[in-house]
């Protein structure tokens, strides 16, 4: 009874990841891993590569898609999850009120257009560390990734712009700058993206400035 208990239960977790593969392309055996390790040595751990823009176009990424079909595409879950205010919902997704709060300028709005939803590592500088060799699923799961918060920002859209694809070498926040860096490291981490050697001193100087705090992601591919 034991053994087709087991077998049962063997053969229905195939066939859910046999599923999850098909709908995401993310390997699932590398969704149960984690990675933990002090700020220092996660960035130390961080692999040096040259980046490429070559064959870049921000369409290779899709995103703001509506993944549980509840009327909300990501950028509306994002602006519900991040909320300070609670923004009420009317329709099939349309938000009014509410507040959010953007730690790279430490500006608060209650007006949405104000609000960009920032890839902490832009998708032109994620193609450049790795995600040109991507499926376009997993660029697809890159660009809506709900699974940590820390890949998803809403921020203050003019801020945003000025940020534009720009790495850590580039371009900081005014406030909040060791944050700014353990978020940007972990997005690093949990996708298995590169840097480049600019980027990667640029990374550890500023670190010298921060607390070392443990860095721990789950992996997503």
């Amino acid at each position: 009874m034991l053994r087709t208990c087991l077998a049962r239960f063997s053969s229905l977790a195939s066939i859910l990841v046999a599923a999850v593969v098909m709908l995401t392309g993310v390997p699932v055996a590398a969704l149960a891993d984690d990675y933990s390790a002090p700020l220092d040595t996660a960035i130390s751990d961080l692999p040096v590569a040259t980046e490429s823009r070559s064959g870049y176009e921000r369409d290779k990424f899709k995103h703001w898609i509506d993944e549980d079909g509840d009327g909300c595409d990501t950028r509306d879950e994002v602006l519900l999850e991040e909320a300070d205010e609670p923004p009420t919902k009317s329709g099939s997704c349309s938000l009014s009120g509410g507040r959010w709060f953007s730690f790279y300028d430490r500006v608060s709005w209650t007006d949405t257009s104000d609000i960009d939803i920032d890839h902490m590592v832009p998708l032109a500088e994620t193609w450049d560390s790795g995600a040109s060799t991507w499926s376009a699923a997993t660029r697809e799961a890159y660009a809506n990734d709900l699974g940590d918060y820390r890949t998803l920002v809403g921020v203050t859209d003019n801020v945003n712009q000025q940020k534009s694809d720009q790495d850590i070498a580039e371009w900081l926040p005014e406030y909040a700058q060791c944050q700014y860096l353990r978020q940007f490291v972990a997005v690093k981490h949990r996708w298995g993206l590169h840097v480049d050697s600019a980027e990667k001193t640029a990374m550890q100087d500023l670190a010298d400035t921060c607390e070392n705090i443990t860095i721990s992601v789950t992996l997503a591919r």
